[in-house]
């Protein structure tokens, strides 16, 4: 194994294809290879597909020979979270309770987006049943750990993903986030993960949690991400909910001037929930560095985030609810802790759920009021540092309480790394945008790793 290939990010990998230092089937025999080493311990992947990977990547060696790359990321593996179809491959959705007929399907967008752009895709990355929680575990595939520390957990749902970028398994995932399961995993396993507003990348079908899901990059570096968006964001007429396509060149605008931007920061998001002391001095770091490139930095958070983290739980529960009867007698298959979700849909009263899509509306409306006086918000990703898993309550896993209000409301939002623990474990800082900005989220998140820099697990 090469170990040196790992440690490339996606720009670095073509800039070395450019020049023939390195080859794409070279760079994907190295990454086939660590995640063949590291399935044991990490558990990353539900499936690896070594004949499928190493013929894209011999593909993209000669395009490169030949000077005819089809994007800026031909050749670069990309790993693929099992709740998003790619033909040749069965989705399972991290779960037992699949009917096999369902595991079958063609590309969705991002993935045949990507397709077209040369990416090598080599592998699925484990999740929960139907990407329902915070950390990643399922009667399917067990325990995925976090590179950091094994004893913790890497985040959920997109922990598969999470683990397998940290430990150099590609530069480049694709994740989904339908409360936080992008950004807390990133959080926690010391990468960048970017929610994109919802609809901007195009997503089918849209899986248990329709309304509130969105697909985005996983990667070591914000470049690589604007990268990944360049490609995943353009046009799917499948997806009933996308965006209109604005051919943004999410590269070319991270260099965006942040002097004179509002900054809203806020430690805890106005909730009850106590704040680990050195997330909190990590975070006001990040926000400073922001200051000094000229933003206008004040505390403040809308008014309306725990009342939205309280509609995303009914949204939860009643979507839950739907998946449990569609499952029938298989939904005895789930983990404890989605039957408890089930369970707890089935008991809302009749209406509960069409006045949380009301409620819904009302209090995105109001945010999306907070943003026409700020820019961007600032604050924790989650509360604490990755649980060690043998402390998580199976029936009661941590909630994303600083996360989900993000997806009722469908503005952008990403995780990047803003420096360790004396422990040395990852903190994440959260940088969200209003409707549509996915761009300044971009463009900041970018600002802040050049302070900061990007993290590698000593693993």
């Amino acid at each position: 194994m090469n170990a040196e290939l790992l440690t490339l990010d996606a720009v670095q990998l073509a800039a070395a294809y450019r020049k023939r230092e390195v080859s794409p089937v070279d760079a994907t025999r190295a990454v086939l290879d660590r995640a063949e080493a590291t399935q044991a311990t990490l558990n990353a992947f539900v499936t690896l597909d070594h004949a499928g990977a190493l013929a894209a990547a011999g593909a993209a060696e000669k395009r490169w020979h030949d000077a005819t790359p089809l994007s800026a990321i031909d050749g670069v593996p990309v790993s693929i979270k099992d709740n998003v179809y790619t033909e040749g491959m069965p989705t399972r959705f991290g779960s037992k309770a699949i009917v096999e007929a369902d595991t079958q399907g063609p590309d969705s967008p991002s993935v045949a987006r990507l397709r077209e752009a040369g990416a090598v895709i080599f592998g699925k990355t484990t999740l929960p049943d139907f990407a329902h929680k915070i950390v990643t575990d399922s009667p399917l595939t067990g325990i995925t750990r976090n590179p950091w520390d094994l004893s913790r957990s890497p985040g959920g749902s997109s922990g598969g993903a999470s683990a397998a970028v940290a430990a150099g398994i590609g530069p480049l995932a694709v994740g989904t986030d339908g409360g936080g399961s992008i950004r807390v995993p990133a959080a926690w396993a010391g990468i960048y993960g970017l929610k994109p507003s919802f609809g901007r990348v195009p997503h089918h079908p849209r899986g248990a949690f329709p309304t509130v899901s969105h697909v985005g990059p996983m990667t070591r570096t914000v470049r690589d991400a604007a990268l990944m968006m360049n490609v995943m964001a353009q046009p799917d007429r499948r997806d009933w909910y996308a965006l209109p396509y604005h051919g943004a060149d999410y590269e070319a605008q991270l260099t965006i001037d942040l002097k004179g931007k509002r900054i809203a920061f806020s430690p805890d998001f106005g909730m009850s929930q106590e704040v680990d002391p050195e997330i909190a001095a990590a975070v006001a770091c990040a926000v400073k560095i922001l200051a000094d490139l000229g933003a206008h930095v004040d505390t403040a958070q809308p008014a309306d985030i725990a009342a939205s983290t309280e509609v995303h739980g009914t949204h939860w529960c009643a979507f839950s609810a739907r998946l449990g009867e569609r499952l029938g007698p298989r939904a005895a298959l789930l983990d404890v802790s989605m039957r408890a979700l089930i369970q707890r849909g089935k008991a809302f009263p009749p209406g509960a759920f069409v006045d949380a899509v009301v409620a819904r509306g009302d209090i995105g409306s109001r945010i999306q009021g907070f943003f026409e006086q700020h820019d961007l918000l600032v604050g924790p990703v989650i509360n604490c540092i990755a649980p060690v898993i043998a402390d998580v309550d199976p029936e009661n896993p941590p909630l994303p309480y600083f996360t989900a209000w993000c997806n009722q409301a469908g503005v952008p939002a990403a995780s990047l790394p803003c420096g360790l623990t004396r422990s040395g474990l990852p903190i994440g800082v959260h940088v969200i945008g209003g409707p549509r900005a996915d761009a300044l989220v971009l463009a900041a998140s970018h600002a802040i790793e050049q302070a900061f820099g990007t993290l590698t697990p000593p693993m």
